[in-house]
């Protein structure tokens, strides 16, 4: 039976009370009362105040926040090394990017400071089996490395720069191998392949706005697939041992040519000097004979003396031959005939193998000339036919 009931015993639930009383007590009630208790308590601690010292701030108290603030900035201050940036937020937002050096900022939670290394390269490995443009598998490996360029975009921009780039190297590489045949992969086409994939994936980064730089794509590995290399090798053989042959073949012929040459310029250089030695000697004949028809207009007999005797003196000491008056030499005559063979000998050799042949031609070209009548001299030295 409950306790409101007629038949009740008029208990309640709120213990011995009268049917005069009020009912629950107020909980504003309470809360007052446990408060003036705590208030109690602590000035039962604490010495007494005066009244007008109530109304005053406490030293103490703004002593202990004024240090606590200079700590809490003093936490602002950071360090950036020569090789990072430093980008600023504040409230979760970018504010700036600072240099290497000593910098501050609003300490945690107002600001806060992220630190990325911007010289160090770093580099992502990529190995896979993939179809070329004449429907082949290779085998290609490469290596590419690559920097931070811009902080904020490297943080913000991407979730996760590096497996971006990751699979921008993937998709490059695959798009380049499709288009170039298996034999430019494998062997000549080698490095325009990795300059166009490093092209193609630093354009994929950049529509990203990943804030990387790629700066080098090197190709580890380009091999066939295992049941062909043999095969394979022996072309590659074959390539190299054609290379090696056409550079042998244009070394031997750059140096034949430059023999060639050297030969041509100096005939040349012998041809200019022999025209330059024929005109001089023509312009010393020719003022030579002038003089000598001058000198003739003025002492014909004299002159013409002259001239018959320098003509015998060369005629005879260019001759084997030694005419001897018989009945007015000596009986005992000596000749010194290896002198003047010697001589003849000697003057044929100086002249030069060049004039030799020009006067060959010379003798063929001139005319025959009837015989010469014998010359004889009698005892007086007159001539007689």
């Amino acid at each position: 039976m409950a306790w409101n009931e007629p038949s009740g015993d008029n208990k309640d639930p709120w213990g011995n009370r009268k049917n005069n009383e009020q009912g629950p007590p107020d909980l504003d009630e309470l809360l007052k009362k446990a408060q003036d208790g705590l208030k109690n308590l602590i000035g039962k601690n604490s010495p007494r105040k005066k009244p007008e010292q109530d109304n005053m701030p406490n030293k103490q108290t703004w002593v202990i926040g004024l240090i606590l603030l200079v700590i809490w900035l003093g936490f602002g201050f950071y360090t950036v090394q020569p090789a990072e940036k430093g980008v600023v937020l504040r409230f979760g937002q970018y504010l700036k990017t600072t240099d290497s050096g000593l910098n501050w900022h609003i300490p945690y939670p107002v600001e806060r400071v992220y630190k990325v290394n911007v010289t160090e390269i770093r580099s992502v490995n990529h190995a896979a089996h993939m179809l070329t443009k004449d429907e082949n598998i290779v085998r290609i490996g490469l290596v590419v490395q690559y920097q931070v360029a811009d902080a904020k975009d490297f943080l913000f921009n991407v979730r996760d720069p590096d497996k971006t780039l990751h699979d921008a190297t993937e998709s490059a590489l695959r798009e380049q191998v499709g288009s170039t045949k298996m034999d430019a992969v494998l062997t000549s086409g080698r490095t325009e392949l990795a300059v166009k994939t490093q092209k193609l994936i630093q354009d994929i980064v950049d529509r990203y706005v990943t804030g990387l730089v790629v700066s080098s794509v090197n190709l580890q590995e380009a091999q066939p697939p295992q049941q062909v290399q043999a095969s394979f090798d022996d072309a590659i053989k074959a390539r190299e041992d054609e290379e090696r042959h056409k550079n042998k073949a244009e070394a031997y012929a750059n140096e034949v040519e430059q023999k060639a040459s050297g030969v041509a310029d100096r005939l040349t250089q012998e041809a200019e000097a022999y025209k330059s030695q024929v005109v001089l000697l023509a312009k010393g004949e020719s003022s030579r004979f002038n003089q000598v028809r001058q000198a003739y207009e003025q002492a014909p007999d004299v002159t013409r003396s002259r001239l018959y005797l320098e003509t015998m003196e060369f005629v005879l000491s260019n001759s084997s031959k030694i005419m001897v008056d018989v009945d007015q030499s000596n009986p005992l005559l000596w000749l010194p005939l290896d002198k003047m063979l010697g001589e003849k000998t000697r003057v044929q050799h100086q002249e030069p193998d060049s004039l030799q042949q020009v006067d060959i031609e010379m003798d063929k070209q001139k005319p025959e000339q009837p015989p010469q009548e014998t010359v004889e001299t009698d005892e007086r030295g007159r001539s007689q036919r």
